[in-house]
């Protein structure tokens, strides 16, 4: 009798899951004067190139309810717009086509934000503007509650709140 065969994705699906393993803290790099010399930032501002500005500065604005800042602009055309929402910050800037107008955008890209308001009146507000959720608010194994929205040029955001201490 021949010996059954098993596809890898049978088998994996079998395999028991391995438990999550905790990264070691970085070390600290110490200068010659003995001062810590790893990076220390205070903020982070990603920009995003988009495909239409105007629809993604009203999509951020009504949606989301980010607030607009600085707007950058060139002979009357607007070229991109600083976005703030609490104390952090994101800029949106127009594509100008120059590597294609089929450039993929927001692939494999993910802002994991954390608010202290509530998630599930977040997610009633976000749909109420007209917005879409690709995930509907969730307790996760690691301690918060969160929620999941695509913007219209794909780039994934998880809006988080920690879960209270018992």
């Amino acid at each position: 009798m021949a010996a059954k065969k098993t596809s890898k994705a049978k088998k994996a699906a079998k395999a028991p899951a391995k438990a999550a393993t905790k990264l070691a803290p970085a070390k600290s790099v110490k200068t010659k004067s003995g001062k810590d010399d790893t990076l220390r930032l205070t903020s982070l501002g990603p920009s995003l190139t988009v495909n239409d500005v105007h629809k993604s500065l009203a999509w951020y604005r009504d949606i989301l309810g980010f607030t607009p800042g600085e707007r950058w602009e060139h002979e009357g055309k607007l070229l991109g717009v600083e976005m703030n929402a609490g104390g952090v910050f994101l800029m949106i800037g127009q594509d100008d086509w120059k590597k294609g107008r089929d450039r993929l955008k927001g692939v494999g890209v993910r802002f994991y934000c954390n608010t202290d308001q509530d998630i599930d009146r977040l997610a009633a507000k976000i749909k109420a503007n007209g917005g879409t959720l690709a995930q509907e608010p969730a307790d996760q194994p690691w301690g918060t509650r969160e929620l999941s929205i695509d913007d219209p040029d794909g780039y994934k955001i998880t809006i988080a709140k920690e879960a209270k201490k018992r």
